[in-house]
């Protein structure tokens, strides 16, 4: 495993619930540019051994496959290292899985239809590229896993195959009605991963309209709209987000009639504005600066000061609710529901001692690393989880009390 925060963190504890007699999950070598916190989490459990790892040089990356005779690579570190601990997955002959892909957008993107017109390197267009590549060695690379991008491609493909004839649109929608009693109304919480939340909500977004032409890209914070989430979250207002998940229903779900896809999350007003400024000021920016001779990266700056996911914990209250609103055909009749997993994090923190956006995230990609690791799920080439047979992830959601629920929008 290369990258030991808390969605890392949260997968381990997973695997070693599921498999306590370490009948198919052996042995994980820990690897983290923060050795200490690599060494800490491998203290746990015989079966992990931590390391430092810089997952940058590539020759590192083989080194410690070879010496550790790893067959499986789960890349859980930064999107922009995704690449990198790819190629070096392929080179070393061993199968490999991440979170998400990698995406470069054009300093002055061309908004509208076409997505080549914003993006120097397209999401998740680096991995499918070298699908045959992949095939051809007999390897397996399994992109996107985890609660969004991973368990609702899940969804979709059951939704495709068994609840309608015609699937003609398929829209995820993040949300929550997650609060810190009390807290100052200037909090500022990003939930997640700080890098990522800095490449994915700031970038151009994109949703998919084959009546449109194709791709459509508009600039941050497009598409408001409201939804009502069930289980008592209740309405949410939404935004459009560049995600993997409108690349990957498009590749895979076409065949089955799907004519429109999109992303939208919702979004705190604080951290709304807060993502404004710091883009404006160019602290999001990868870039190396001088600040008074020394090399700094404005982006790593933000994510080592901001508030981690995993300080918020206990304090926090209320659910995540994440799902796909899907809408099509069946029976010749217009139909239309929305498939959806719940999380809440005083329950979260209470199983696991893990917010709920990270556990949520850390259970959709545990789970489909076991079905990976039993071989359950089997193929050659690079495949988000479209490819493969929803049916025993959905099963393995209800053994494990991951749940899932399905209603009806009328």
């Amino acid at each position: 495993m290369i990258g030991t925060g808390a969605v890392g963190q949260c997968i381990l504890k997973i695997l070693l619930k599921r498999d306590p007699d370490a009948s198919w999950f052996k042995f994980a070598l820990l690897c983290d540019i923060d050795q200490e916190k690599a060494m800490k989490i491998a203290a746990g459990d015989a079966r992990f051994k931590g390391c430092y790892l810089d997952s940058r040089k590539e020759e590192d990356i083989l080194t410690f496959i070879k010496e550790y005779n790893i067959d499986f690579v789960m890349d859980a570190s930064a999107p922009f290292l995704a690449d990198i601990i790819f190629d070096a997955a392929f080179k070393a002959k061993v199968n490999y899985a991440n979170m998400g892909t990698w995406s470069i957008p054009k300093k002055n993107p061309k908004f509208g239809l076409g997505i080549e017109h914003s993006y120097k390197r397209i999401m998740t267009k680096y991995n499918f590229d070298q699908h045959e590549k992949w095939k051809e060695a007999g390897l397996l690379a399994t992109i996107c896993l985890g609660i969004d991008p991973g368990v609702v491609n899940v969804f979709a493909k059951y939704a495709a195959l068994y609840e309608f004839d015609e699937l003609h649109e398929i829209h995820v929608k993040d949300g929550n009605n997650l609060y810190i009693p009390n807290s100052d109304p200037n909090q500022i919480s990003f939930g997640f991963n700080v890098w990522t939340v800095l490449d994915e909500v700031m970038n151009p977004n994109v949703e998919y309209d084959e009546s449109k032409g194709g791709f459509i890209v508009e600039d941050a914070f497009a598409g408001l709209e409201t939804f009502k989430m069930p289980e008592d979250v209740g309405v949410n207002t939404l935004v459009k987000v560049e995600h993997e998940e409108v690349m990957c229903f498009v590749r895979y779900l076409k065949p089955y009639g799907l004519k429109k896809a999109t992303f939208k999350i919702a979004l705190d007003d604080n951290l709304i504005q807060a993502l404004k400024v710091l883009d404006q000021l160019g602290l999001r920016s990868i870039e190396p600066v001088n600040v008074n001779g020394v090399t700094v990266i404005p982006r790593d700056v933000v994510a080592a000061v901001a508030p981690q996911p995993t300080d918020l914990g206990s304090e926090m209250f209320g659910k995540m609710c994440v799902g796909i609103h899907c809408i099509g055909i069946k029976d010749s009749k217009p139909k239309e529901i929305f498939i959806y997993q719940p999380f809440d994090n005083q329950e979260s923190m209470k199983q696991w001692n893990m917010q709920a956006v990270v556990a949520q995230t850390g259970f959709g990609a545990a789970l489909a690393i076991e079905l990976l690791a039993k071989k359950v799920w089997k193929d050659t080439g690079v495949h988000s989880l479209e490819q493969f047979d929803p049916l025993p992830y959905l099963k393995l959601m209800e053994e494990t009390g991951f749940v899932y629920k399905i209603v009806n929008i009328v």
